[in-house]
């Protein structure tokens, strides 16, 4: 998990595959964030991201850093409790003017992840279960 964390961190903005109806949607992101030992990612529950993960919280997050690139097939959880929040704003203190005080955002974390790297050179992608 920490390998993915560290790679998301590095890329900076990554994508998240979400489904709507019979339509999927993709859309950047730049959030990730170790919170009691799960990765976690920000949005709003204004946004469709939220109504699209609360019908279907199935969804597969995407990155790539020039040379390697990142797969991740997980579920999304809802947890916005006042801990998790404020655990996301200190590690994110640009979206404090966005985010804090508001009953909009939403943050979640990811379950059942299956994770793989991919790259040019070898064959089997690496592998990461959390």
């Amino acid at each position: 998990m920490e390998e993915v964390l560290k790679f998301l961190k590095k890329t900076g903005t990554y994508y998240i595959a979400t489904v709507e109806g019979n339509q999927p949607r993709v859309r950047p992101f730049g959030t990730i964030n170790l919170f009691e030992g799960k990765l976690y990612i920000q949005s709003s529950h204004k946004k469709d991201f939220a109504k699209q993960v609360k019908e279907n919280g199935k969804v597969e997050i995407c990155a790539f850093d020039g040379e390697t690139w990142l797969r991740v097939k997980t579920t999304l959880i809802d947890n916005s409790t006042p801990e998790a929040i404020t655990s996301m704003m200190d590690a994110y203190p640009e979206l404090k003017p966005m985010y804090e005080g508001s009953d909009c955002n939403a943050v979640y974390y990811l379950k059942d992840a299956v994770a793989r790297f991919y790259n040019f050179v070898d064959d089997e992608p690496k592998v990461i279960e959390f």
